[in-house]
């Protein structure tokens, strides 16, 4: 669908949906009042109410970069791979045993690994550690690189609905570093603020000016912590596949599940591109890269359909579609409103975690994903439907 609501500011709101709360619309409103805001702002299907800027946004700017645009999940993100083996081959007591495998091999929630994966441990020598880390966070970080973290964050063995063909899906980001490092450099960027004595519509909304030592310090970092979340996928999608070649009969040989089709993507990133003939930094809070035809994941919630997607290079959304269904409610509203057994319902047929802890993780917590992808009409077009059968969560 085309966009469907547009509001005033220095720069105009460009949204792909007529549902925003009035909360949201006055942040988006507070980002498109920042002077070196690029044209418009583009405010995905998904878009809803964040910390500084709405998650579902796109901000083009020239000559400065704002932190907390970007969020605290630095390079957070999703990777998928399609295998050639029907999901008949999985039957329910395989299904809970690959889970139970699943979850012994990646750590999850706040675990970490006690001895660090060979993969992460070459990776953290020969990137070293961000401007804004320690050498106890970057310790962590070894410790962290390969486990899946909390939150919204998952493991899916999912089913094609076209082919039936087995697919993994995984959703995660750079873990404790990336939060710590955000957080360090957002508190930086108000303290830049102060010193200029700048006016803001919003705190959360420091900026860093490019040529400046915090505007380079905070790029390397971004750089840095993105490739650390994309790594992260890398290493969590070798465990999980070892673990599916075992349950499929395999020996644990990935090489044999047949990989015919592999994605790994960001949605909480920031890239230099050209748009509209000029160069800026595209952040992008809660959306992918929707390029003509590159490919992207837009995942539903633990008990809804996900979406292998197709970009068009929709130039009014600077290249750039939805990352997921986005909440309709807050965690602790959810809590409240639903109970184990709600849960245990709205996930029938998915081998999953159906405890409390988990509430708010509940598919009614979040909007309708085939809402969103309708809304995406002019976004992306869609490659494949899948539907977890297996679900992981920390």
């Amino acid at each position: 669908m085309p966009i469907e609501t547009v509001l005033n500011a220095r720069v105009p709101v460009k949204i792909w949906t007529d549902r925003v709360e009035p909360e949201a619309m006055a942040q988006l409103k507070n980002t498109a009042a920042l002077p070196f805001v690029f044209r418009h702002v583009a405010a995905m299907p998904d878009v809803h109410l964040g910390k500084g800027a709405t998650v579902g946004s796109v901000i083009a700017t020239k000559g400065a970069i704002c932190p907390a645009a970007v969020g605290v999940d630095i390079g957070c993100g999703m990777a998928a791979r399609k295998t050639s083996f029907p999901a008949e081959r999985l039957d329910g007591s395989a299904l809970r045993r690959l889970r139970s495998s699943i979850e012994r091999e990646i750590p999850v929630g706040r675990e970490s690994r006690r001895r660090p994966f060979e993969d992460a441990s070459a990776w953290m020598a020969a990137h070293g550690r961000p401007h804004a880390g320690t050498g106890q966070l970057a310790d962590r970080a070894l410790h962290q690189l390969g486990t899946l973290g909390g939150g919204n964050h998952f493991i899916e063995i999912c089913v094609d609905a076209d082919d039936q063909k087995i697919w993994v899906l995984l959703h995660s980001g750079s873990r404790n570093v990336g939060k710590t490092v955000a957080e360090i450099h957002i508190g930086r960027a108000r303290g830049e603020m102060k010193r200029l004595s700048e006016s803001l519509p919003d705190p959360d909304l420091a900026y860093f000016l490019s040529g400046t030592r915090q505007f380079r310090e905070y790029r390397e970092d971004l750089d840095w912590c993105q490739d650390y979340a994309r790594e992260n996928r890398e290493i969590m999608m070798d465990g999980v596949l070892r673990q599916l070649a075992f349950a499929l009969g395999l020996e644990g040989d990935v090489s044999h599940l047949g990989i015919t089709l592999s994605v790994n993507c960001h949605h909480n990133y920031v890239a230099d591109e050209v748009h509209f003939g000029e160069a800026v930094l595209v952040t992008r809070k809660g959306a992918i890269r929707a390029g003509e035809g590159e490919l992207g994941i837009i995942p539903g919630s633990m008990g809804s359909s996900s979406f292998v997607v197709r970009g068009l290079g929709n130039r009014e959304a600077f290249e750039s579609a939805p990352h997921g269904a986005g909440r309709a409610m807050s965690r602790s509203e959810a809590k409240r409103r639903f109970t184990r057994a709600d849960l245990e319902r709205e996930t029938s047929g998915v081998e999953c975690r159906k405890d409390a802890g988990v509430v708010d993780e509940i598919p009614s917590a979040y909007k309708p994903i085939e809402d969103v992808i309708a809304k995406s009409s002019d976004l992306v077009e869609v490659v494949a439907r899948l539907k977890q059968i297996v679900c992981v969560k920390g």
